[in-house]
């Protein structure tokens, strides 16, 4: 087997080397069980445990009350975007939205494209998504608030969430799932695609507030429906089982480093380290302002596009994969989740530097 990179992609990303090393150790073999987990049948003991575990640790690592329960879901956060407005809008009151980059964006386009009633109440759009908007009011016939914590495309995070009072809050986590310590009971639902921090890719996961499931009305697409998968506790259909099992690693790996507040050290260890050279230097310019910096995404622009090309090529040649910036805003993009060790970022500084050296 060849030697393994640093992986620097978006997502699917790159995962713990020791959660590869296990399945790979039981791939074959499940718990002598004589045939692989991704042979199992969904409806096993075995199966039933492996949920009910992934469930409850996804949960404890957090710190979410009994108030919640998690769901596993199919369609990734894409599915959510029409699952949450399908489910969670109520009769009279508007969906409202703070729109931080391309990904809220598509959140509030299905929204609107199922005619549910909404508002954009904040928006970083005229500075092309650089900071997070820090006013914006909440209004009275809210029939929920939608952020999306972390934005993957153009590297800005929340760093403190609203206070949005009785008004139920919801967030897209996909990108910074489980980086970082926050009270998550002041939210009603966070939900994200399980492949940027937390396992594979084709799975969501959803942590909602029991009371906000019964918001479920009875005419949507049962595929969609948190109440009914509530019911079956993610088994309704058959569920993406390798992504399960994953993921239920990913959570005893996150625990196993100390909990949460031992990842969010060395996260924050990591974007400190890297953003403190992209600020000493004139040749890097880092795209989100100070105070929105992404802990999981780091995104910055070199001189002109060639240089850019040129330095993600060269990148890869020395083992640095998955640099390049999304399509939609281009530059360099380094996204540096959980998994991705501290020797990593190291290396690709060491890059960094001798490419500015020899170009700037």
């Amino acid at each position: 087997m060849g030697q393994r990179i640093f992986n620097f992609s978006a997502g699917p990303a790159t995962l713990p080397l020791a959660v590869l090393e296990t399945i790979q150790g039981e791939l074959l073999n499940y718990r002598d069980e004589g045939m692989s987990l991704i042979e199992m049948s969904h409806r096993s003991k075995t199966f039933d445990n492996l949920v009910n575990g992934a469930e409850q640790l996804i949960r404890d690592i957090m710190g979410f009350s009994d108030d919640y329960q998690t769901l596993f879901l199919q369609g990734g956060a894409t599915g959510q975007f029409s699952a949450l407005a399908l489910n969670l809008a109520v009769d009279g009151k508007l969906a409202e939205y703070v729109d931080t980059g391309p990904w809220s964006a598509k959140a509030i386009a299905e929204a609107k494209k199922l005619g549910k009633p909404y508002r954009v109440i904040a928006s970083s759009a005229d500075s092309n998504h650089n900071h997070i908007p820090a006013e914006y009011a909440i209004g009275d016939d809210a029939a929920y608030v939608h952020i999306t914590s972390n934005n993957t495309i153009v590297g800005t995070q929340f760093e403190d969430f609203p206070d949005t009072g009785n008004v139920p809050l919801i967030a897209d986590m996909s990108s910074d799932f489980y980086c970082k310590r926050f009270d998550p009971n002041k939210f009603a639902m966070i939900y994200g695609g399980a492949q940027k921090n937390a396992g594979p890719s084709g799975l969501a996961i959803c942590v909602i507030r029991k009371d906000l499931i019964e918001r479920s009305p009875a005419n949507i697409p049962t595929i969609l429906s948190y109440k009914i998968f509530a019911g079956k506790n993610s088994l309704y259909n058959t569920p993406n089982t390798f992504g399960i099992y994953v993921v239920n690693l990913v959570m005893e790996w996150i625990r196993d480093q100390g909990g949460i507040d031992a990842v969010e050290k060395a996260n924050r260890h990591k974007a400190g380290f890297l953003y403190t050279v992209l600020d000493s230097s004139d040749f890097f310019r880092p795209h989100a302002q100070d105070g929105s910096r992404s802990l999981m995404n780091v995104t910055w622009r070199l001189p002109n596009e060639e240089l850019e090309k040129q330095f993600v090529a060269e990148a890869l040649a020395e083992g640095l994969s998955g640099l390049k910036g999304h399509r939609s805003v281009g530059g360099i993009r380094a996204s540096i989740y959980n998994a991705m060790p501290l020797a990593g970022v190291e290396a690709l500084i060491s890059f960094m530097k001798e490419f500015e050296r020899k170009n700037g």
